[in-house]
């Protein structure tokens, strides 16, 4: 027997580039301690494998033997082959993204698998099929019967980890939703995040809402009303934090564990220039650890057998560090 750690791969979009680079990835692991196991159609998974990874056996999950080299897959019957489309946005591959992550989901539900990783998506197609989505933080939310306000997208790559205390949605309708309450429950879910992954005493940084956090009311009073109480009340836990400070210097200095973002763009920006493809998108305050990787579906590259897994090897890389 072996301490192999199994992590659930959903292939994401079946028609964009996910479930190459899934099989890429779990290509890169196998027969190692970290075993990948591919969730979704096992035509998809038989075609991407017998392109990218000819030398390892196709196994299914429940017949698997621990340490062995091969690809593990669970099969989700979810898109017919004629809608098996690479580079196309279709409607039934979003059903079926959403069919992959709920199996994902289950396994890890059910300890079968220890994390999940979700390979990208398109918000187009899944909503084209009738699903109110809007990014998964809050479909594992749903899934995990978790209150969608206690959940939250925690970006990491280049050193950086922030949480964002709103993610998909207007900077107005954002501004009107921000409470202390809020800041101070992603807060609390990037820590526990954190400590998951092997930081026990974080330190925070908190961003302001307007520039300067409002330079004492000069930039507005936002800050004073919702990011400064926020902070207060982390203190009062016991919680190492700064803030709130503008997002450009708390940057610029990079003293802090974890930053609290208050908008997307606040946390993805800075992300996304010193990592393109490289980072990991964690969704946070779960009971199962779940984690995208931080770019899409690259409909325009899909199929063509050149995109790069490095975003999903270093995902599952991340997760593996995790404790049970």
């Amino acid at each position: 027997m072996t301490d192999q750690k199994r992590i659930a791969v959903a292939l994401g979009d079946p028609n964009g580039i996910g479930p190459e680079i899934a099989v890429k990835a779990a290509a890169h692991f196998a027969g190692g301690p970290l075993q990948p196991v591919l969730v979704g159609d096992v035509h998809i998974i038989q075609e991407y494998a017998r392109r990218h990874a000819p030398d390892l056996p196709l196994i299914a999950l429940e017949r698997a033997e621990p340490g062995g080299r091969a690809l593990v897959y669970v099969d989700v019957p979810a898109l017919a082959e004629s809608s098996f489309k690479p580079g196309q946005v279709l409607p039934e591959a979003g059903r079926a993204t959403v069919a992959y992550v709920k199996r994902a989901v289950e396994l890890a539900q059910s300890g079968q698998a220890a994390a999940v990783v979700g390979c990208p998506h398109s918000e187009t197609a899944i909503n084209q099929a009738g699903i109110a989505f809007s990014g998964y933080p809050g479909l594992i939310a749903q899934l995990t019967g978790t209150p969608s306000e206690k959940v939250f997208l925690m970006l990491v790559a280049a050193g950086l980890r922030i949480a964002h205390v709103t993610l998909h949605e207007s900077v107005k309708t954002a501004l009107r939703r921000i409470t202390p309450d809020l800041v101070v429950e992603a807060a609390l879910a990037a820590v526990a995040a954190e400590r998951k992954l092997g930081n026990p005493n974080p330190t925070i940084g908190v961003f302001g809402i307007n520039p300067h956090a409002g330079e004492n009311g000069l930039f507005g009073d936002d800050d004073l009303h919702i990011t400064e109480p926020a902070v207060a009340r982390l203190r009062e836990k016991g919680l190492r934090v700064d803030g709130p400070t503008g997002a450009d210097l708390l940057l610029g200095q990079r003293r802090h564990d974890i930053y609290i973002a208050m908008f997307h763009d606040q946390g993805h920006i800075p992300v996304k220039l010193l990592s393109p493809l490289r980072s990991s998108a964690l969704t946070i305050g779960t009971p199962i650890l779940f984690s995208s990787v931080g770019h899409g579906s690259a409909f325009d590259i899909a199929g063509q057998g050149i995109a790069d897994p490095v975003s999903v090897v270093e995902t599952l890389s991340l997760l593996d560090q995790a404790e049970p």
